[in-house]
């Protein structure tokens, strides 16, 4: 799936919990985009590819250093260590993590058919031959829930996704939501 998705997915995974503060929702917010560091490899392989030299750290590794279970309980360890509902933080990361892993299965088939395996175990993959390829109606239609689930919140919690970025930005966003789609009387997140 997209990181975009994944994003909203762990937004919306952080958002279960309302008693997490700020820095609970973006580090499980982020847990759920945090798998596809691997996939940073991309840039050195499009720079090299056409020298003698190439490095091909996308097509080696993407999917296979951190879209695995120890990666997953790494990520919800570190996050525990960080935040402040230890415990509650670190189970919506672990869950978070998880919703990339299983959308990456079922989301993510590449233009050319390849299917990408999630090494979940040292000797068990996962792999589906049903998965959508990446640009399908179904990716579309999770990341518009994904986003609808946001803009709900947004105007119940006051609190969206920007805040992850800019306290500033996510007020004024939660204004012009609730400006233009109602406030009524929830308390913030």
């Amino acid at each position: 799936m997209n990181p975009i998705t994944h994003f909203f997915i762990g937004w919306c995974t952080a958002c279960i919990d309302p008693s997490l503060d700020d820095r609970e929702r973006a580090l499980v917010t982020f847990s759920a985009v945090v798998a596809d560091v691997d996939g940073l490899g991309l840039l050195p392989e499009m720079l090299t590819r056409d020298t003698p030299h190439a490095l091909f750290w996308y097509s080696d590794y993407h999917h296979a250093l951190t879209h695995n279970l120890l990666s997953a309980v790494v990520a919800a360890v570190v996050v525990a260590l960080l935040s402040r509902h230890r415990a509650r933080t670190a189970l919506l990361a672990f869950t978070a993590y998880h919703t990339h892993l299983i959308g990456d299965l079922i989301g993510s088939r590449g233009p050319d058919g390849y299917l990408w395996p999630v090494p979940y175990l040292p000797h068990w993959t996962w792999s589906w031959d049903g998965a959508w390829k990446l640009n399908a109606w179904p990716n579309v239609a999770i990341t518009a829930l994904a986003v609808l689930i946001t803009f709900v919140v947004a105007v119940r919690r006051r609190v969206s996704p920007l805040r992850v970025f800019s306290r500033r930005a996510d007020e004024l966003f939660v204004m012009t939501l609730r400006r233009r789609f109602g406030s009524g009387n929830q308390s913030a997140a």
